[in-house]
This record gives C-alpha cells, structure tokens and sequence, in this order.
C-alpha cells in the first residue's frame, strides 16, 4: 500500500514539474478580412469563419472589418453567427481608412469587443433603398426604421455599449472617427494595428453565451482565413445588378445558339453565365415572378422568328423583360435591387439584340435557296447526249442524269425544271431565248 502511494506521488510529482517546464501552448488568434458589401457571399465566409475558429478552439476570432453596409438579411446573418459564436468575437475597423457603415455598424456593435484604427469611421445606419429609383413608401420606410432602431439598440445595450447613438445613427446616419467613437463608448478602444489590439485587449474579460472569459490575446500566435475560390466569386456575383446582367448575357447567348444551331460559343458562355446567375439567385431574396415573367419575354422571342407577329411578339418579350427585371428582387430591409441605371440600358441592349436576331432568322427562311439541289431549279445547262427520253446534260461543271418530256439533240441548251434524286428533269430551251 505504501509502495502505491509512493508510486502514485512520484508520478504527480513529475506531471507537475513538465507542465511548470513546459507550460502549455498559448491558443491562437484566428484573423479574417471582411472587405467589400455585406453580402451573402461575406457572409457565408464570415459564418464558416467563426466554424473554423470553433472548430480549431481559437482564443478569438478577429474580422478586420471594412464595409459601405449591403443587405439586412446578410447582416442579420452575420450578426446572428457572432452572437452565438462560442469563440470570442473582435471586430476592428481597419486599416485606416477603412469605415463600417450602415450593415457594418450593426456587425460592429454585435462582437464582444469593438475597435477601431485611427483614420476609420462607422454610422450612416439609416436604410435605404438603392434599387428602381431609391423610393418607398413612407409607412414602410417608418416600420422599417423602427424595427432597425430597436434591433441596434438591443444589440447596443447587449455588449454595454452607447444605445442613444446607436438609434441616432439610424434615424439621423450620423457618422463617427475613431476617437469620438471610443469617448462615446459606441466602441471600446482604438488600436493603431493588429499587435498593438491584440496587446490591449490581453485580460479583458468578456461574455462568451453568458459565461465569462478572460482573453488572452498578447502573445498568442496569429493565423490568417484566407477567402476561398467559391467566397470570392460568390462575393462578387451575388450584387444583384451583377447577377442580373449575367443572366442576361446568358439568355442572349441560349437565344443565338437556338436561332443559329452550331455555332457552339454563344451557347457555351450563355450556360456559363446563366450557371453562375443560379448560383447568385440562390443566395438573394429573389421574386419567382420576375424570373418567370423574364422566361416568358425569352418564349416571345423565339416565337418571332417562328410566327409572322409583325413585331407584336418582340414588343410583348420587351415589356415582359422590363417588368420581370423590375419585380425580380425584393428589397427587403431597405437592400439594394436593380439599379435603374443598370436596368435600362441592359433591358435595351438585350432586347435590340434578340429584335435584330430575329430578324436575320426571318429574312433567311424568306430568301429562296441558292445552294443544294433546290437551288438549282431553273438552271441551264447543255445536253451532251440525245435525250429521248433519257440522256445527260452538263451543268454547273457537273454531269448529270436527265429525263425530258420532249426529244433533245446533243447541244441543244437546257432548263431544269426539277431535281428527282440524282436525276434532273429538263426542258430544252429555244437557242435565241
């Protein structure tokens, strides 16, 4: 017995003295760059961010934040994720320069700590609509901006930050630098970079799902998310006057292939483009109308060049584009649609393009055929045997089988009046006709 107790104490006494040795690794620090509109491609790379840092037991995660705002529903997103990361959050406004505006502030006031670089400035809250024309109604615009108000107050009061500046920002978007940003306590430091945050946050103690952390952040090791291919492309494309000009495209370029089989390019980038409008469509708040009533302007061009309208079905495909690209987003939350200078002048091009295809089509199923075997009735030729009833005439450099109804000497010049396989029905024609 007294032997296993001795046993027993020596080996705890050596697990001590190796962790006061060789004291555990600090965790590391996880960092992303969140640039551009808040959208759902930054959001989708925010979100699985936050996984990754979770997954990897980071000691904070930090999002450089720089942004001009962009979608409620991306926001809320984004917002959602950090609110029940179970990592702590910072985000930094950074580097100078740099702003977090509209979305951006809501972003900002949700992470257990704020800071700022010297140089950046966040507000401008208030939402607005960008798309057909930047005008709703004024009833909506109210419940919208109270429901704004009183989901950044809650955010604000949640992290014990400034709740009154946060509703004025909305009402009024205002906008702040850093230093009065921190004095207002609408963040909670400013940092000139990422070594000199990562040292003033060490030992702060914050919320992490109610329970208490204390950071340890100075020193630790840093370790960068980079954006993935299928981030940046989602970044880019899901702005929907992107994604709607790349359906575009693709629907001109299905519509050149169908109207001129074998041509293979235009049909190739219009699958591409309209591959790549999908992938956009799924993440946006898309109105199923839109698309359907932009397929039917499709239907109608095709139908064009099909069915003598007399112009009646192109002017159907146009106002049918029109009214599809204007219902086919939903500004929800006051977040872009289609810009009107965007709108016009792409359902324009389009629709002059499928007008000017179609009439090409028209014009070659009106235009008697020169080539083939139809192209050469009413041909002549000479004989250069006796066809009686049967014989062989020269035409075009070729010889050719032929039947006649009437007896032809050799070089007596022919008519054909009908081709029958590989033979040519003629007729002879009067030498001074």
């Amino acid at each position: 017995m007294k032997r296993s107790l001795g046993l027993f104490s020596l080996i705890l006494f050596t697990l001590l003295l190796k962790a006061a040795v060789c004291p555990a690794e600090p965790r590391a620090v996880y960092v992303l760059a969140a640039v551009g509109s808040v959208n759902p491609g930054l959001a989708e790379f925010i979100v699985d961010g936050l996984k990754e840092a979770e997954k990897q037991n980071a000691e904070a995660l930090v999002i450089e934040l720089d942004t001009p705002g962009g979608l409620d529903s991306s926001m809320r997103q984004i917002v959602q994720a950090i609110s029940n990361a179970r990592v702590p959050v910072v985000v930094y406004i950074s580097p100078s320069g740099a702003r977090a505006a509209s979305a951006g502030v809501f972003i900002t006031l949700a992470a257990q700590v704020a800071a700022m670089a010297p140089g950046t400035n966040i507000g401008a809250a208030h939402p607005v609509s960008i798309g057909m024309g930047g005008k709703i109604d004024p009833t909506m615009e109210k419940k919208m901006v109270n429901d704004f108000v009183a989901y950044g107050r809650a955010l604000a009061e949640e992290r014990g930050r400034n709740p009154d500046w946060m509703e004025k920002a909305i009402r009024q978007s205002v906008s702040i630098a850093a230093s009065e940003a921190v004095k207002l306590k609408v963040v909670d430091l400013a940092a000139n970079n990422l070594d000199d945050l990562l040292t003033k946050i060490n030992g702060r103690r914050v919320l992490v799902q109610g329970k208490p952390l204390v950071l340890k952040t100075a020193g630790a090791p840093v370790k960068r998310i980079p954006e993935g291919l299928r981030h940046r492309i989602l970044k880019y494309i899901a702005d929907p006057n992107i994604a709607f000009i790349l359906m575009m495209i693709g629907l001109a370029g299905i519509y050149f292939e169908l109207a001129h089989p074998g041509v293979v390019l235009p049909g190739v980038i219009g699958a591409i483009c309209l591959l790549l409008a999908f992938f956009a469509f799924q993440t946006l708040p898309i109105n199923f109308i839109g698309i359907l009533l932009i397929l039917l302007a499709f239907v109608f061009f095709i139908l064009e060049f099909k069915v003598t309208s007399y112009g009646l079905l192109s002017l159907a495909g146009v106002v049918s584009l029109f009214l599809g690209a204007v219902m086919l987003f939903r500004e929800e939350g006051g977040g872009p649609g289609i810009s009107w200078g965007v709108l016009i002048p792409t359902v324009l091009t389009v629709s002059l393009f499928f007008i000017i295809v179609a009439g090409i089509v028209f014009r070659s199923h009106l235009r008697q055929t020169m080539t083939g075997a139809a192209g050469m009735v009413g041909e002549r030729g000479v004989a250069i045997t006796a066809i009686s009833p049967e014989g062989q005439v020269f035409v075009h450099g070729e010889y050719w089988h032929a039947v006649s109804d009437e007896a032809i000497a050799p070089k007596d010049p022919v008519e054909i009046l009908e081709v029958i396989g590989l033979k040519l029905r003629v007729r002879r024609v009067q030498k001074n006709s």
